[in-house]
């Protein structure tokens, strides 16, 4: 059993559509370390896991401790298959995040993240969180609620301002009404709410408020957040320009021969304001060895946040076939990381592994035809009519560009959803034949993990890392 710490120095990154699995944030947090699932699109992840037959048996497990059995069996009796779903079948849909989910839209997503976190803190003491990206704003209360009934201990959030979640947990845990307001293009924000006893009924228990985590690649943005209670996060994770995922785009907006994104020192935080904030801070990007540990400990950080490490080791969700291969290109030093400005449909750059045989490959990417059917990163924009529509720079351009888009903002898009959903062996399989591919995202170092193959050539898993990551603190 882990010895829990006041605050961990190592937090596993939160990454990807199931890539930090409830297994992966287990075996961190039973280490003695802050383990973090991914609350992204967690509910495809769930009723795909059931469609296939939850096989071990561990969806259906989670689900009889879920508050409301009522909630549970609905979603049993409309996702599980006795006989798991064939190769060739397409898998079935959770409705879209939008301004007005219907109740199973909700119920969905509370569940999804219920199991996870539930899960993921199953049989120890140990700390474990939940992260979302700012960008999803539609499915943040829902989720945050199912996360909380799972007594989430942390909520880590980035990929945008969160300044509203620190309230949003103050009013989940004293039983009250939560909103969040959500931008739409072209009006004001519509508030959205959502009152845990309207969805939980006589079945609600109490809840505990976890503590958040701010994801900001900025001192600037951390002083604007804790300049008033209802913003201030418990800490900030100060994530630089060579983390994995999301990077905030470059403050001088210059960008190289590849469209790759050129930083400078202006775009590095200041930890002595990080300091003088007094407000414990951890640093993330390129801080994955023993020794960058060390320096960021010796800066007054906490400890740091990894991603890279823990996403190639054998506890991830990541696919083994797709681990292996960028192990054998990270060994053979062929495996390059590129900062996409175009990629991801939210704006923001992206880090996407350049390996063949998925999506960064421009022949096969040509063999998918753009659709936009999960959609957890469209956003709602009020159209001539004055109503409230959703696009998706991802989805296709002429559709993209009726509803008021430019056909520019389209150019070099990807589809964020079902390529990450394709990197854990959950991609769908179109009635054309067509098998989604998978998009690999990667932190740019890959020093870290050159290093744990030699020690560990057939693979590592989470404790083996945290080990290496400690050995010098």
């Amino acid at each position: 059993m882990a010895n829990v710490k006041p605050w961990p120095q190592i937090i596993q990154g939160g990454m990807g559509v199931g890539l930090s699995n409830w297994t992966l944030a287990k075996a961190v947090a039973m280490r003695g370390e802050l383990g973090v699932v991914s609350g992204t699109a967690v509910d495809t992840v769930m009723v795909r896991r059931l469609q296939n037959g939850d096989l071990d048996g561990t969806v259906r497990r989670a689900l009889t401790h879920f508050p409301s059995q009522e909630i549970a069996k609905r979603i049993l009796d409309r996702y599980f298959r006795v006989e798991p779903r064939k190769s060739n079948e397409t898998f079935m849909l959770v409705p879209k995040p939008s301004l007005t989910p219907s109740q199973e839209a909700i119920e969905i997503v509370v569940v999804a993240n219920f199991v996870e976190v539930w899960l993921a803190k199953e049989g120890h003491n140990g700390l474990v969180g939940i992260n979302f990206l700012e960008k999803i704003q539609m499915a943040t209360p829902p989720a945050i609620l199912g996360a909380m009934l799972a007594k989430v201990d942390y909520v880590l959030m980035g990929a945008g301002i969160p300044r509203e979640i620190p309230r949003l947990i103050k009013d989940f845990s004293e039983g009250k009404e939560g909103f969040i307001n959500v931008e739409v293009i072209g009006t004001d924000p519509v508030k959205l709410t959502l009152d845990p006893k309207k969805v939980l009924g006589d079945s609600l228990p109490t809840l505990v408020a976890p503590k958040f985590l701010a994801i900001v690649s900025s001192d600037i943005l951390a002083s604007y957040l804790a300049k008033d209670e209802t913003t201030r996060p418990d800490g900030f994770v100060i994530e630089g320009h060579l983390a994995g995922g999301h990077n905030a785009p470059p403050r001088g907006k210059k960008f190289d021969e590849n469209n790759e994104p050129i930083y400078n020192e202006r775009d590095e935080p200041n930890l002595v304001k990080m300091q003088a904030l007094g407000i414990p801070y951890w640093l993330a990007g390129a801080y994955g060895s023993p020794e960058r540990v060390a320096d960021a400990i010796a800066t007054g950080a906490q400890g740091v946040q990894v991603g890279t490490l823990f996403a190639l080791c054998t506890d991830s969700g990541l696919s083994a076939d797709i681990r292996n291969h960028l192990l054998e290109e990270i060994k053979n030093d062929r495996l390059k990381i590129a900062t996409d400005a175009a990629a991801s449909p939210t704006g923001f750059p992206i880090k996407i592994a350049l390996l063949p045989g998925t999506l960064t490959d421009t022949d096969l990417n040509l063999n998918r035809s753009a659709l936009c059917d999960l959609g957890y990163l469209r956003v709602p924009f009020l159209n001539p009519n004055g109503r409230i529509d959703y696009r998706c720079a991802a989805e296709p351009d002429d559709m993209y560009v009726r509803k008021g888009g430019t056909a520019e903002e389209t150019h070099g898009r990807q589809c964020l959803c079902n390529g990450l959903t394709a990197n854990i062996g959950l991609g769908q399989h179109r009635r054309s034949g067509y098998d989604e591919l998978p998009l690999v995202t990667l932190g740019a170092d890959l020093v870290g993990p050159k290093i744990l193959l030699q020690e560990h050539p057939e693979g590592w898993n989470a404790v083996a890392a945290i080990d290496w990551l400690l050995s010098s603190v």
